[in-house]
């Protein structure tokens, strides 16, 4: 869309087209612009959360954070005043974000703590995939999509043997080395088999004894033998993923899929499916 065409639209449309799209510099420069104001307002709570900043900046950081609370207010309500949808956009997933950015600052008035929720902003940075036209990079996260709806029911099954190995560990602990060695219970048991097998090792809870320690060495065996089953599964389905969609041909341009085998081009848009020199390097 050109200026001219925004020109001539509108207050209210032309306000709707600025915030709500990018095909418009003016659109591109609104969301550029709030995309600073997010992360100076994020600096502006970390700041304020390190108590040295805090004591001798207090005052001029909370004008800063009213400030920015302020500035949202007046964008959220924008928002709501010139979408022709008011509430699609209330109840959007933006619509509810725009609004948690602001609340915590006002129930930071009753409940001081409440000031760190404000965080929550920067899942309102998720708008840099609109400004820099990097949406076509989401594309490639349908592999890992498809890798994991694939590696499911497998990842399930290995958590559940995992699981039961953790309880067999735990109890076992526990008959062996007993609450005077610090393993007081059975939970507090299974948690330190499950800090062991993940190979964290806190170290919080240690064996004493002899059969203890041995028990505490195949923990951490098995800990090693189990800890790339996950990552191989995954691994397999992803690859599996990448090689069906190079065998469906999909179209760089429009993203479709299922062409002919022996097709060049896209059969929606008319773009070329292969790059000119593997045209080349075929020939």
């Amino acid at each position: 869309m050109d200026n001219d065409a925004l020109r001539s639209m509108g207050w209210r449309e032309r306000l709707y087209v600025i915030i709500f799209f990018t095909n418009t510099s003016a659109g591109r420069r609104f969301d550029t612009w709030l995309l600073f104001v997010i992360l100076a307002s994020l600096l502006v709570v970390m700041f304020d959360s390190v108590a040295v900043y805090s004591d001798r900046y207090g005052v001029l950081l909370d004008g800063l954070e009213w400030l920015f609370t302020g500035i949202f207010l007046i964008e959220y309500l924008v928002r709501i005043y010139c979408h022709p949808e008011p509430r699609r956009y209330v109840f959007s997933f933006y619509g509810a974000i725009d609004l948690l950015s602001v609340v915590p600052a006002f129930i930071a008035l009753f409940y001081p703590d409440a000031e760190y929720l404000l965080v929550v902003r920067a899942i309102r940075m998720l708008r840099v995939f609109r400004v820099l036209k990097l949406t076509q990079y989401l594309s490639q996260a349908n592999f890992l999509l498809v890798a994991l709806r694939g590696s499911k029911q497998k990842i399930i099954v290995f958590l559940l043997s995992v699981t039961t190995m953790v309880l067999i560990y735990g109890t076992l602990m526990y008959v062996i080395e007993g609450p005077e060695n610090g393993f007081t219970s059975i939970p507090m048991s299974i948690y330190w088999a499950v800090v062991t097998i993940t190979t964290v090792g806190f170290g919080d809870i240690v064996p004493h004894t002899p059969l203890g320690k041995a028990l505490a060495t195949l923990v951490m065996i098995t800990g090693y033998s189990i800890i790339a089953v996950p990552t191989g599964i995954f691994t397999a389905e992803l690859a599996t993923a990448m090689r069906t969609d190079s065998l469906q041909h999909r179209c760089p341009t429009c993203e479709k899929l299922s062409h002919e085998p022996n097709a060049a081009f896209c059969s929606r848009c008319g773009s070329q499916l292969f790059k000119r020199a593997e045209h080349g390097a075929d020939s």
